[in-house]
């Protein structure tokens, strides 16, 4: 057959609607969109017959595409929907899965908070999340304070990440209600002040050096005794890049109060930052295990020694108390304390003002032999005694 009379074959293009499925499968079509990726969580957002922007949970994506389709569909018919559409009713169990997965997304350590949603989630399981009222959250938090024996501090933590769960369901999750927000916050303590005694510091570096898993962590606390850093300075912001060993300082750009604060090292905190750098390339961050890794937490040994010690009441922040309180016992002014704490104001450090009271002590003693040197005797002199004696 010549060229001319080549016969043509057409193929047929695909229809629009076998496009749109081909391209569905590939990214998420619009109106429809997973709320956390990886959560399996679909939802859809359409305009009804109204205008009205209106938002519906779907169970999977494939359902979640054909209720937007149907959703559209009936919008162009001018199929009016409910004034109100009720989903299903959203458990306590889903609000708390939901800010789980916020959390670990978001939080450099969240095992904390994720371990106390896990804890309530035993404590109000399927309940409709709407359910609950201020009351019984706080009748719960009361009754396991009293049996775990929780600090106030303990609570609040736990009330803040409750909260968490039910601001984060409001905006996303359709729960209308924040009972959190009604239960009261407790007032701490905030005028601790915990320091080792010698013998206690004895104690714990005997059992820190008795156990070979823990041996390795001692520079840690040496460190950790003689910079006052937060736990989170120290391990996940100390990096050697702003560590200058000739120079003797360590500088911290952004401490949990916006301060920045640069750490003059002693030799002790100096001995402890040359072990750190031998276990390193000298990039990155600071302190180091004995392999090399970089460390961000120091639970995994701290509490255990401590208890091994058998002393009590002491925790891994009490750490940075025994740096301020022993600088305060040798005379450090309050100041200079504030300045090394990295301390907005005096308010916070004036709590270890009572570790100085036997300069204290001192002071009023000057005081009263001064009193003593300037005030007139009460007893009779000379001259009023042979007067008196003149008159008999």
């Amino acid at each position: 057959m010549s060229a001319a009379g080549a016969m043509v074959l057409e193929i047929p293009r695909p229809s629009r609607v076998d496009r749109l499925s081909e391209a569905e499968s590939k990214r998420n079509p619009r109106g429809v969109y997973e709320k956390v990726r990886g959560s399996g969580e679909w939802w859809v957002r359409y305009a009804d017959a109204t205008g009205r922007i209106r938002r519906e949970r779907a169970p999977s994506k494939s359902g979640a595409i054909a209720l937007y389709r149907k959703r559209k569909t009936e919008a162009l018919q001018g199929k009016k929907l409910p004034e109100t559409l009720r989903a299903a009713a959203v458990s306590f169990k889903q609000i708390a899965e939901y800010a789980m997965a916020d959390i670990q997304h978001r939080y450099s350590r969240p095992a904390d908070d994720v371990a106390r949603l896990r804890t309530a989630v035993e404590w109000f399981g399927s309940r409709e999340a709407a359910s609950l009222t201020p009351g019984e959250i706080d009748a719960k938090l009361i009754a396991v304070a009293a049996q775990e024996e929780w600090a106030d501090s303990t609570i609040n933590h736990y009330r803040s990440v409750l909260s968490l769960a039910y601001r984060l369901a409001k905006r996303d999750l359709k729960v209308t209600t924040n009972p959190v927000r009604d239960v009261p916050h407790r007032t701490e303590n905030n005028d601790r002040v915990r320091c080792l005694t010698p013998d206690e510091e004895t104690r714990l570096r005997k059992a820190i050096r008795s156990n070979p898993a823990w041996r390795e962590r001692e520079p840690e606390l040496d460190f950790a005794l003689h910079s006052g850093l937060r736990r989170s300075s120290m391990y996940e912001h100390l990096v050697w890049e702003n560590v200058d060993l000739r120079a003797r300082t360590a500088t911290i750009p952004r401490t949990k109060n916006g301060e920045m604060v640069v750490i003059p090292l002693n030799n002790d905190a100096l001995r402890a930052m040359r072990i750190f750098r031998s276990r390193g390339d000298g990039t990155g961050q600071v302190v180091r295990n004995a392999q090399g890794q970089a460390l961000k937490w120091p639970k995994i040994w701290f509490a255990p020694a401590v208890r091994e010690a058998e002393i009590r009441d002491f925790h891994w922040h009490d750490l940075r108390h025994c740096f301020a309180t022993r600088l305060r016992e040798r005379g450090i002014s309050l100041e200079d304390i504030s300045d090394l704490l990295a301390h907005k104001g005096l308010a916070m450090t004036r709590r270890y003002a009572h570790t100085d009271l036997p300069r204290l002590h001192q002071a009023v003693r000057l005081l009263a032999r001064k009193r003593t040197d300037t005030t007139t005797s009460t007893a009779p002199s000379k001259r009023n005694r042979a007067r008196v004696a003149g008159a008999r």
